[in-house]
């Protein structure tokens, strides 16, 4: 029986490739995109082809190209065929690959399936209007499919440079869709395109079907918005099959768009929709993917939360909704922060260093003694955070050297009143008979002096010690910070609110 998503291929024959065109930051939905490749590769064993879509000199640098690169090795997918790994079918980069699109239009040119088109932007602009007019579909006529060698020799002699455009066949297109089933392009709504510009420069309509066929991509799975151009590219793979290139068109997957705010297309100026947001609000690789596997796909009806070896285990693509989800940046942030909830403390310690030194709070190299304290301070914020920046204001106050603390000038005057400096006082001065520094004698002395003795509400009374010692109004529980910042740092900080504000 032949597999519905397969057909006769074996498991690990299963080739899919991303292919990102590297001119700036990686937006969520090429994210997703990049994902489900890669958990359908996993899933059957199969090869994931990373190939960079690069041939826009103008946009595409090399710097762009290393942050591709190093975005995907951040999210930890993984690529069996490309750049840095190699392989059978390279290059992998399409700017190397010029000389072989040439040669390949040519064949395309000799053999008929594509013709040179001499037609000015002018005239194909009034025989679109002219279309429009007469109720018929605007799109290119075939004006030169048929041109005589006396009719090429006039535009020749005009100096007019030809594109070169595919011969789409007159009938129609129909493809079996993974995600949307059955697909059916009549053909006066898929025009002959153009292949290559006058200028000889191939266009991203030749060099994605080319590479797709010479990599031997067996599954093609993409965004909703290109589902457009698949029946333009099935003709191209079965013009190419016919010069002995490829093996026809491979099994297409259209995922659903990615909408935001107001139901409209997530773009990359919208906020949430760039991968560096992530990156620089220290969220996790696994946390941000398996929120992204939700847009559009579910390991199962009741379940939110997985790990991607779970996502591998359980990737179907015919269980991809058509219908377009949309993001949502709180419920982004509450499966990150479940995932953070499940790191092990010593594991959680590790990831908090690089966003603590980038905060300029530890430097380049750790030092034993604070890799000890941010150890005993991490359960501290361990359930209060959502991501492992909001660790650096909860944190810093531990690390910060003593010349450079500093109070929240808002937060010092909500809670440092002259009311307030009386309760930092009697704190300082009951904590410094304190000579056990640990949390219960913290705790002890505190509860004595201020809401025992001076009779105040637990609110009222740790509030401006809060702010004294961290800087903030939101801290990490008091009495253990206290116990982690020392006994003779406590004091010094409760003595310089004292003296900051009654100056």
């Amino acid at each position: 029986m032949t597999d519905p998503v397969l057909g006769e291929l074996a498991p690990e024959q299963v080739r899919v490739r991303f292919a990102p065109s590297p001119t700036g930051s990686m937006h969520v939905g090429g994210i997703r995109t990049a994902l489900f490749n890669w958990a359908f590769a996993r899933h059957y064993g199969g090869t994931l082809v990373l190939r960079l879509e690069d041939t826009d000199t103008a946009r595409s640098t090399e710097e762009a190209y290393h942050y591709a690169i190093d975005s995907l090795r951040w999210l930890g997918l993984d690529w069996d065929e490309g750049p840095e790994v190699g392989g059978p079918f390279g290059p992998y980069r399409q700017s190397e690959r010029l000389d072989l699109y040439a040669d390949i239009a040519a064949r395309l040119l000799e053999s008929g399936a594509a013709y040179h088109c001499f037609c000015s932007q002018e005239e194909l602009d009034e025989r679109r209007e002219a279309a429009r007019a007469a109720g018929r579909t605007p799109g290119y006529d075939g004006h030169c499919r048929a041109l005589t060698d006396e009719q090429v020799a006039t535009f020749r002699a005009e100096d007019r440079e030809p594109v070169m455009r595919l011969r789409i066949p007159d009938r129609t297109i129909t493809f079996d869709d993974l995600v949307r089933g059955e697909i059916s392009f009549q053909p006066e709504h898929v025009p002959d395109f153009v292949l290559v510009r006058a200028n000889g420069h191939p266009l991203y309509t030749l060099v994605n079907p080319v590479d797709d066929a010479l990599m031997e991509i067996t599954h093609v799975l993409r965004g909703e918005d290109l589902l457009s151009s698949t029946p333009r590219q099935i003709a191209l793979y079965e013009a190419l099959r016919s010069i002995g290139i490829g093996n026809g068109a491979p099994r297409f997957g259209h995922l659903p768009f990615v909408m935001g705010e107001g139901n409209r297309k997530l773009s990359k100026r919208d906020p949430g929709s760039g991968l560096d947001e992530y990156v620089e609000r220290g969220f996790l690789p696994e946390g941000l993917l398996n929120y992204l596997a939700l847009l559009g796909w579910s390991i199962a009806d009741d379940r939110d939360v997985f790990t991607m070896d779970e996502m591998v285990e359980a990737f179907d693509i015919r269980r991809v909704n058509p219908n377009s989800a949309r993001f949502d940046p709180k419920k982004c942030e509450a499966i990150n922060a479940s995932h953070l909830r499940q790191l092990p403390v010593d594991e959680l310690t590790e990831r908090l260093i690089p966003v603590l030194q980038r905060a300029g709070l530890l430097g380049e190299t750790v030092t034993a003694e604070q890799r000890a304290l941010l150890a005993d301070a991490a359960p501290l914020v361990h359930e209060r955070i959502t991501s492992l920046g909001e660790a650096v204001p909860m944190l810093g106050f531990l690390f910060v050297p003593e010349d450079a603390f500093s109070i929240d000038p808002d937060d010092a005057a909500k809670v440092l009143s002259s009311d307030g400096l009386t309760v930092v006082k009697a704190s300082h001065d009951a904590l410094g008979a304190v000579t056990d520094w640990s949390t219960p004698a913290i705790e002890q002395a505190l509860r004595e002096a201020l809401v025992e003795g001076m009779g105040l509400k637990p609110r009222h009374a740790f509030g401006p010690v809060r702010v004294a010692i961290s800087g903030r109004r939101v801290s990490p529980p008091l009495f253990e910070s206290l116990e982690l910042l020392g006994r003779e740092r406590s004091l010094a900080r409760l003595q310089h609110a004292q003296d900051a504000q009654t100056r």
